[in-house]
């Protein structure tokens, strides 16, 4: 049958449901990104403990008999917690009866549980013939070697392009190809749901870590596919681009993102050394890459003769990119003074008070992202198996 999402409840995506065995970080961001626009998430975790991240702490919010985890609550909020036991056969059929009924199932588990619990693509298309079915794993195919980012950012090449130096390799300070991943996830199911929508035909979607991140190395992978060239860490330089990079100024780190010759005429203008915008050595982005080493040197000197703050207000007036080195709390402010609310609050009387978190970042004129309900307590929502309402085949 084909199948659509209506707006149901206002938003996007209102009248799916996903069936969601996620765990950690690229499943639950994906299923999170989805249930803002609207649909409905059932969220299955083993019973006694859930998903890993639940225990992933410091940081902690709550009382001490209540605590959950920050890192939990980032990826789960508008979802049900059903904590039921795959190993069992009561837990086998109450899932195999949700995903019977759901438009989506996402599972990140090693190639393989899913078809030795019966839970597999080939069985659940059997008893829901339109499902979209998203497979997240570490390497691909039936690959079963085990997916945590830090090991796809050693293997995938992502450490040895950053850090200090080649021989400094260093992890971002965030897991970033499971995002990453979340994201190549959402895609794909939207565009299954799409093809859905068009003939009636649901798919198998399938993302890994690995070629995720592979995509998401954008000019450093095709430097290497392309031309043979292995990119190697520059700290805070950039292969192709100067001045882009760190420097220092009279009170903190400052970045210049000088992206072409117009934005570095003004640069040098403003800094008092317009001789240099057409100096051979700087005159083109070509030459300034070449040259890198003498004209951070110059820039450094002229940068350290006053603040940060004063420097980002005289270059961004001439329309240079650039800006002071902010942390997170500095971060979250920034987008609160230009407007963006990035925090939103979501009421939930089983708290005390309510739970924050950071927007959703996508903006629909129509059908805007909505936060309905907070990230679950574990199991609170047992029935959610018989009071899902899908559509029906």
């Amino acid at each position: 049958m084909n199948r659509s999402a209506g707006d149901e409840n206002g938003s996007a995506l209102g009248g799916l449901v996903i069936a969601d065995f996620g765990r950690v970080l690229a499943g639950p961001y994906a299923t999170m990104l989805l249930a803002d626009l609207g649909a409905e998430v059932v969220k299955f975790e083993r019973p006694g403990s859930g998903d890993d991240t639940r225990t992933w702490g410091p940081p902690w919010v709550g009382d001490p008999g209540a605590r959950e985890s920050t890192y939990f609550l980032s990826v789960n909020r508008n979802k049900r917690s059903v904590d039921i036991d795959l190993a069992a056969d009561d837990g086998r059929v109450a899932a195999r009866e949700l995903v019977g009924r759901a438009d989506i199932v996402v599972e990140n588990f090693l190639p393989g549980t899913m078809d030795r619990l019966g839970l597999g693509y080939d069985a659940v298309r059997e008893i829901n013939p339109d499902i979209v079915y998203c497979s997240i794993t570490g390497f691909g195919g039936d690959n079963r070697l085990p997916g945590y980012d830090l090991l796809i950012q050693a293997v995938g090449g992502l450490m040895s392009v950053t850090g200090p130096d080649p021989a400094t390799p260093t992890k971002v300070g965030v897991a970033m190809v499971d995002v990453i991943t979340g994201l190549h996830a959402a895609v794909g199911i939207l565009a299954a749901l799409r093809h859905r929508d068009r003939t009636g035909e649901g798919q198998r979607v399938e993302v890994n870590l690995l070629s995720s991140l592979l995509s998401a190395l954008v000019n450093q992978t095709s430097g290497y596919v392309a031309a043979g060239v292995v990119p190697q860490a520059m700290g805070n330089r950039h292969p192709s681009i100067s001045p882009y990079e760190m420097f220092a100024t009279a009170d903190r780190p400052f970045v210049l993102a000088v992206g072409n010759d117009r934005q570095f005429a003004a640069l040098v203008d403003v800094l008092g050394r317009a001789d240099l915008a057409t100096d051979e050595r700087f005159a083109t982005n070509d030459a300034r890459v070449a040259h890198r080493v003498e004209l951070g040197s110059i820039l450094d000197d002229i940068l350290a003769t006053d603040t940060a703050d004063a420097w980002f207000e005289k270059l961004t007036a001439r329309r240079v990119p650039c800006g002071p080195l902010n942390d997170i709390a500095d971060a979250i402010a920034l987008a609160e003074r230009l407007g963006l609310e990035p925090v939103v609050e979501i009421d939930d009387p089983r708290r005390d008070g309510p739970v924050r978190q950071v927007a959703n970042p996508i903006r629909l004129s129509g059908t805007p992202a909505t936060y309905r309900s907070a990230p679950p307590r574990l199991g609170e929502d047992h029935d959610v198996t018989s009071r899902t309402q899908g559509a029906s085949h």
